[in-house]
């Protein structure tokens, strides 16, 4: 397969201003504009969070990408809608994480001068949590292993920067300056446009019937046509369990709870006042925002929360019941009356998500089993995967056409559950 040598940079003072729908207009109508073709170098099936950053350094370094997403980009029917999600280095599920966050802030700030559009806010980020918490000490290993700013905040210190919290005495108060927020869909719509004016075909709305390895690469069948490329990438997210029968028994797919609520003192949690927050409380992880202003980030409009933990299981994501659940609502509520006593006078809006889960919480960044290095898959990100987004395009492109990558994915093995 032959790679093409060029580089198209768009004009940063076009994209800046842009709100999301019109960048969503002009993304779609450069999706178009697309040639028609039916071979290529590598496809890839799902343009989310992972396939659309996929696509995007594919076709950076010259490749012939076709993307295929079954419902629009972006959506809310995954795990990449509402409105924001927290970038941290200081990594308490693994210290192995490290050095591709780090990859993966280079690479928004690069995606943010390519386009002049501001995707990384810096709010800081706040730790809370009990006495021995499994998770702080790696959150402190993970800063001190690789010289990452963490402050240790005293009681006295932290009631006077944050009197927003309410905390018992022997909680632990961490906080990492240089943590913040992305706006994902902002964030798919700037990649996707970044392989569109670099060449590549991205189609939506047209669902992948099924694919087959052959002896010249791979073949995928959709309703509106047969696709051949060299190459093929997974980056189906809760659909990943169809595309990936051989996976599919380490997918666990669960439904989550968004929350947007006004609080009592608007200001008080506001961009610019308030950090993103994670608090540990008997065993499960709570973490939120501050309120983001809505012409800028779009909606909802309120002060957003969630709860990091697997939720009621899902057999079937396309049918899968997206309606709020007043025990959800009642969870977050009476998490905000405890330790965030001004958060809460009434709900403004409530979403449900999808996490992916793999069984010991980490990813599955690999080629696929049995498939020589035709085909290589991403899926499993288990509800803190977005931030990485911008990395795991970029190890993708590596592993699709060159075999291999330099960035450290061990602890991403496929092949590490066995069987």
């Amino acid at each position: 397969m032959k790679r093409r040598e060029f580089l198209y940079k768009t004009s940063a003072t076009v994209t800046a201003g842009l709100t999301v729908p019109e960048l969503y207009a002009r993304v779609h109508r450069n999706m178009e504009k697309a040639p028609t073709s039916t071979s290529f170098d590598v496809i890839v099936i799902g343009v989310g969070s992972m396939g659309a950053s996929a696509c995007y350094h594919l076709a950076r370094r010259g490749y012939r990408v076709l993307g295929l997403e079954q419902y629009d980009i972006p959506h809310e029917l995954g795990s990449h809608g509402g409105q924001s999600r927290i970038i941290r280095k200081a990594y308490g599920e693994a210290t192995g994480y490290v050095p591709l966050l780090e990859r993966a802030y280079e690479n928004w700030k690069t995606l943010e001068s390519e386009t002049g559009a501001q995707v990384y806010f810096e709010t800081g980020l706040t730790y809370f949590g009990p006495p021995g918490s499994a998770f702080l000490q790696t959150v402190r290993e993970s800063a001190e292993t690789y010289n990452i700013p963490l402050n240790e905040l005293s009681p006295e210190a932290c009631r006077e920067k944050y009197p927003q919290f309410a905390l018992p005495e022997d909680y632990q108060r961490l906080e990492e300056p240089e943590a913040g927020l992305l706006t994902p869909e902002r964030s798919i719509l700037l990649m996707a446009e970044q392989a569109l004016l670099r060449g590549a075909v991205i189609r939506s709305g047209e669902p992948v019937l099924g694919w087959e390895h052959t002896t010249g690469g791979v073949v995928v069948r959709t309703p509106r046509e047969t696709y051949r490329a060299g190459k093929l990438v997974v980056t189906a997210g809760a659909w990943a369990r169809e595309l990936l029968p051989a996976l599919a028994p380490q997918l666990h797919v669960t439904r989550q709870a968004l929350a947007w609520v006004q609080p009592a003192a608007w200001d008080r949690f506001a961009l610019g006042t308030f950090p993103c927050w994670l608090l540990e409380h008997e065993g499960r992880d709570f973490y939120g925002f501050p309120i983001l202003p809505a012409g800028a980030f779009g909606g909802p409009l309120g002060l957003k929360l969630a709860q990091h933990y697997p939720g009621e299981a899902v057999a079937d994501p396309t049918a899968a019941d997206r309606s709020p659940r007043k025990a959800e609502e009642e969870a977050l509520v009476n998490f905000l009356k405890q330790f965030l006593p001004q958060g809460y006078t009434q709900t403004l809006a409530m979403k449900t998500c999808l996490y992916t889960n793999t069984p010991d919480g980490h990813f599955v960044v690999d080629p696929l089993p049995g498939y020589g290095k035709d085909v290589v898959v991403a899926a499993g990100f288990s509800g803190h995967g977005f931030k990485f987004a911008s990395a795991i395009g970029e190890v993708l492109a590596d592993l699709a056409m060159e075999g291999a990558t330099d960035l450290p994915i061990d602890l991403l093995r496929a092949d590490r559950f066995g069987g």
